[in-house]
């Protein structure tokens, strides 16, 4: 059996100055007792103006901070939003994550569930499912491609990608 720690750094209101420093700060370090606890993995979420829900927009921030402080426990992307994000963009930094984790990324990716996320991207629900299928697909290719991802610089993962993508 692994264990593992999921993320999605909720700060409900009363919002206090220094509040969103302190949610980052005391998760980090929750971080780093579960490494060294034996933990197996740590999942931190993609959400965009939830406000109380999750203050968690750009996740590889958060996680590469995550790599500096552990050492074993793997660092994963639950999830990456396809609809919002550019594939090659998501690969790039999913690549450079596994570089500074010292190949502990974990990769997952999704499409969002609400309006309040796609609308300021220019998404829509109706059309989301489309994006997100084109995007995995895009992903895929440009994270699986060696010859292309050594066109990008700083982007060699670690990380084989399992056969089943």
């Amino acid at each position: 059996m692994k264990f593992g720690i999921f993320y999605e750094l909720q700060l409900p209101r009363p919002w206090v100055e220094g509040g969103e420093l302190k949610l980052y700060q005391n998760a980090l370090t929750q971080l780093e007792t579960a490494d060294r606890s034996g933990y197996d993995y740590a999942w931190v979420v993609e959400h965009h103006f939830l406000e109380e829900y999750s203050h968690s927009p750009v996740p590889e921030s958060f996680l590469a901070a995550a790599s500096q402080r552990t050492k074993n426990i793997r660092l994963g992307h639950g999830i990456i939003q396809l609809t919002t994000n550019h594939p090659a963009r998501v690969a790039e930094r999913v690549a450079v994550l596994d570089l500074l984790s010292n190949g502990r990324c974990e990769f997952g990716m999704g499409e969002s569930a609400s309006i309040t996320e796609l609308e300021p991207f220019g998404r829509d629900m109706e059309t989301k499912r489309e994006v997100f299928e084109a995007r995995t697909a895009l992903a895929h290719s440009v994270s699986s491609s060696s010859a292309r991802m050594r066109r990008m610089p700083g982007c060699t993962p670690i990380t084989t990608p399992s056969p089943s993508g």
